[in-house]
C-alpha cells in the first residue's frame, strides 16, 4: 500500500497545509517553509509523517520541524480556565543537526501556538555552513508570520459572520416595531437583503485584515445604531 491509500484510508482528516514561505536557493540547496494547524503533539507528528511521505514522497529532504501545542491537562475539563491547560513543545532535526531548536526559537518569537512548523532542505551537494541557519530561520519567520495572518482573518471572518446574524436579528426586530404603512411593506419586501451571506472569501484570500478590521468596526457601529432605534420605537409605544 502506497503512502497515500494510507493517508486517504486513514480515519483522521488529511492535514493541510495553513502556509508556506519562499523558497530560498543558495549554491544548488533549496529551503522552504510550511505550517500545519496541530492541536496536539500527536496531531503535529502525524502532519509531520503526511508531509515526509505524501507531499514529498520520494525525495530527499531534511525536514526540519518543530511545534507548540496547548493541550488541555490530565484530568482537567477546561472549565477552570487557563489553568487547565499546559504548552507543550517539541523539535526534530530532522536529519540537520541543531535546527530544529532554531525552529522552534521562532515560533515562541513569533507567539505561534497550536501548529507545527516544517522547514524542507533539498540538499543541493555544497556545504553551506551556519549560513543553512540563517536560511532555515528566516523561512521559519517568514512562515510563522502567515501562520498568524491566517489564524487572526479565520477569527475574523467568524466574528463577522457573528455580528451579520446579530445585526440581520435587530434588522428584522426593527421592522417589526415600524407601523403597518405601504412604506413599511416596501421595506420588508427588502428584508432578503438585510439577511444575506457575505462571501469572506476574496478577503481571506488576500489576507486582507486592514479591511476586516473595517468591516468589524462597521457592523459593531451598525448593530449599535439599530439597537438606538430599536430602544426608541419601544420608548414610544
Amino acid at each position: 500500500m502506497s503512502n497515500l491509500d494510507t493517508v486517504v484510508r486513514s480515519p483522521q482528516p488529511t492535514p493541510v497545509v495553513v502556509a508556506t514561505s519562499q523558497e530560498i536557493r543558495d549554491r544548488g540547496s533549496i529551503f522552504v517553509g510550511s505550517a500545519y494547524r496541530a492541536t496536539s503533539p500527536e496531531e503535529a507528528q502525524a502532519a509531520l509523517h503526511y508531509h515526509k511521505h505524501v507531499v514529498h514522497a520520494g525525495k530527499d529532504v531534511y525536514e526540519i520541524s518543530a511545534w507548540r501545542c496547548m493541550v488541555l491537562k490530565l484530568g482537567r475539563t477546561g472549565l477552570s480556565g487557563p489553568d487547565d491547560f499546559e504548552l507543550r513543545t517539541g523539535f526534530d532535526d530532522g536529519g540537520e543537526q541543531w535546527a530544529g531548536s532554531k525552529v522552534l526559537k521562532i515560533m515562541q518569537t513569533e507567539g505561534v501556538i497550536d501548529a507545527i512548523v516544517i522547514v524542507s532542505r533539498w540538499f543541493g551537494g555544497t556545504l553551506l555552513g551556519p549560513t543553512r541557519f540563517r536560511h532555515v530561520e528566516t523561512c521559519a519567520s517568514e512562515v510563522c508570520c502567515k501562520f498568524n495572518k491566517v489564524v487572526e482573518m479565520d477569527e475574523s471572518i467568524q466574528t463577522l459572520s457573528t455580528l451579520d446574524d446579530l445585526l440581520a436579528t435587530l434588522r428584522e426586530e426593527l421592522d417589526a416595531l415600524k407601523p403597518d404603512t405601504s412604506e413599511t411593506r416596501t421595506d420588508t419586501s427588502e428584508r432578503p437583503l438585510m439577511s444575506k451571506v457575505h462571501d469572506y472569501s476574496a478577503m481571506r484570500e488576500a489576507l486582507d485584515l486592514s479591511k476586516a478590521r473595517r468591516l468589524i468596526h462597521a457592523r459593531e457601529s451598525a448593530i449599535q445604531a439599530v439597537k438606538s432605534l430599536i430602544a426608541k420605537h419601544k420608548g414610544g409605544e
